[in-house]
């Protein structure tokens, strides 16, 4: 008896998600043969790497787009460790507002005082939410602070500032969803960070920052495509899907796929068939593919989906920094003694003022415009961020020798060892005057990289500032396609998913479907590949296997397989 032909499986997008469904896909090389389309030239999506002046800036590459994530993204730091990179740990300190309007998570300020009511409110509130969860799944943002009485001071001055730093909301702000809101402090598998009843944000977080991205991408490219089932057409852009319906015999070539190459100014289109097709690509991008092919039901669910544009532009303006937001440490934000503070509470607010003084270092940075409270600009300091200002190497601190925890654990790529090289990370080291909170050397603060994201092109431009950022200062600009997690995609979108995914030989992969963060796009590519019959690669990981089996249930609608399932609500 003939062994079955494999199933022939077109993958559109090289970003998290569809480098997930292809890295599940190779690792049945005797079941399907894997085509992978993305318009770029390089794999990784959202997540790239560009190149900066070492000599000026003291590092060689900035990771763009994405910076990092939470300790609980285990899928795609399990991920990252097996191809040989490690993500960094880095404190995350975030700095709101500007004067009277300032509060951080690094020291009490007057603001925090301020509003310690609505802050112990708060805590209530979140509790109330997880427990009610679907109805406050359709209850915006705004809506819950009035129906808890916060005062609108609180929601313009803390609520708004913090919600839009993680979502990139923009004016879309009040309108997101309350249980996201309480997810990122409350779901173990997308926490952010800890509530606190005192300042609302618990201390300084630890954060990771991600190793250099485009090293990443490469290698899980090059693993993808090692058991030879797994072909990569970068550069090669999907144009139209021309059908996914089998002519004649129900058995073969259902998907018919239409591609360009464009070389020398020349485009030459091409046309192939397939078994199946993930559509590792955003909403929109999917019904513009799919065109007449779509059904009703598909342009109801991916036409839900709203899309902000955004610019980021990567500078070396610390007058603009100072301008707009508070960088370094001023006593004059201090936050008063309470007479009626025990002394155990004096000491410790005394305490976090003199580490504030010798530590405050933002990662974060959020400004509002006076114009409208409920819109806002976002900065990143990715000389504090990022570790390679430090001395890092390109792979993060992982030891090349470092077999535990599944480190190292693919055969290491040409890419992966030249990243693992410990002196690629002293590149731009005589830039490296300065100190850090630990003595290590860095930029002084006049020489950082600031990475600043003014948001929703359509609504906020006219209040947009970056016409003041100096020329001279930019070192790049770049504009982004970003999803708006307004309540109504958790209303029309994300409960509906999985009544599209797996329909007419189609399966949708992206963090778009439920949440715009790096674990979950990873997460929907392993899904994709899953209901396609392959195996989830860390079946067995607990931590990594939470947030799959509850996405699946999710977008997908169905449970896994009986045999991958352990006990009786798996």
């Amino acid at each position: 008896m003939s062994a079955p032909t494999p199933k022939r499986v077109c993958i559109v997008g090289a970003g998290a998600s569809g480098m997930s469904a292809a890295y599940a896909l190779s690792r049945h090389p005797d079941r399907y043969h894997v085509t992978v389309f993305d318009k770029q030239d390089v794999a990784g999506g959202m997540a790239t790497s560009i190149d900066i002046d070492p000599e000026k800036y003291g590092a060689a590459y900035i990771n763009d787009g994405v910076q990092g994530c939470s300790p609980v993204f285990a899928n795609t730091l399990r991920l990252f460790r097996m191809l040989g990179f490690e993500a960094t740990e880095v404190g995350m300190q975030i700095s709101f507002g500007k004067d009277k309007d300032f509060w951080t998570n690094v020291y009490p300020t007057s603001l925090v005082a301020q509003f310690q009511g609505d802050i112990k409110k708060f805590g209530t509130a979140l509790s109330i939410i997880k427990k009610f969860e679907p109805v406050f799944a359709m209850v915006p943002v705004h809506m819950m602070l009035k129906t808890f009485c916060f005062s609108k001071e609180f929601g313009d001055k803390m609520v708004y500032p913090l919600v839009a730093l993680f979502f990139g909301t923009g004016n879309q702000t009040p309108y997101i969803s309350s249980a996201i809101l309480e997810r990122v402090f409350k779901d173990p598998s997308m926490r952010l960070f800890e509530y606190s009843d005192k300042s609302l944000l618990a201390s300084i977080p630890t954060m990771l920052a991600f190793p250099k991205l485009h090293d990443v991408y490469e290698a899980w490219k090059m693993e993808a495509a090692s058991r030879g089932n797994v072909t990569f057409k970068l550069g090669q852009e999907v144009v139209e899907i021309l059908s996914r319906h089998a002519k004649g015999n129900i058995a073969s070539d259902p998907v018919h796929v239409r591609s360009k190459i464009t070389k020398d100014g020349q485009e030459d289109f091409q046309e192939d068939l397939f078994d199946e097709l993930i559509l590792a690509i955003d909403a929109d991008s999917c019904l513009k593919l799919l065109g007449k092919q779509s059904t009703w039901m598909e342009r109801k669910v991916l036409g839900n989906v709203k899309y902000l544009y955004d610019v980021t532009i990567t500078h070396n303006d610390l007058d603009y920094m100072r301008k707009y937001y508070e960088t370094q440490y001023d006593s004059s934000h201090n936050a008063p003694l309470e007479e009626s503070s025990s002394a155990q509470e004096r000491q410790e607010t005394e305490e976090s003022f003199r580490f504030a003084k010798d530590n405050f270092r933002p990662l974060y940075y959020t400004m509002q415009y006076p114009q409208d409270k409920s819109k806002i600009e976002m900065s990143f300091d990715l000389t504090h961020y990022q570790p390679q200002f430090r001395g890092e190497k390109p792979a993060g601190p992982l030891d090349p020798e470092d077999k535990s925890n599944h480190r190292n654990e693919c055969d290491r790529a040409e890419v992966t060892r030249e990243a693992q090289d410990s002196s690629k990370g002293e590149i731009g080291s005589s830039v490296r005057t300065g100190k850090d909170a630990d003595g290590r050397p860095e930029p002084p603060l006049e020489q950082h990289v600031f990475q600043t994201i003014f948001l929703d092109r359509d609504g906020s431009q006219d209040l947009w500032t970056w016409e003041e950022i100096n020329p001279e200062k930019k070192i790049y600009e770049k504009w982004w396609k970003q999803q708006s997690h307004r309540w109504q995609h958790y209303a029309g979108t994300v409960p509906w998913m999985m009544w599209i995914n797996g329909k007419n030989h189609t399966y949708f992969a992206g963090a778009w479907s439920v949440l715009n963060m790096h674990e979950l796009a990873v997460t929907s590519g392993f899904a994709a590949a899953y209901r396609l019959g392959a195996e989830y690669p860390f079946h067995g990981d607990e931590d990594c296997e939470r947030l799959f089996r509850m996405y699946l249930a999710a977008s997908h609608g169905v449970r896994m397989r009986k045999e991958d399932r352990e006990g009786l609500f798996a």
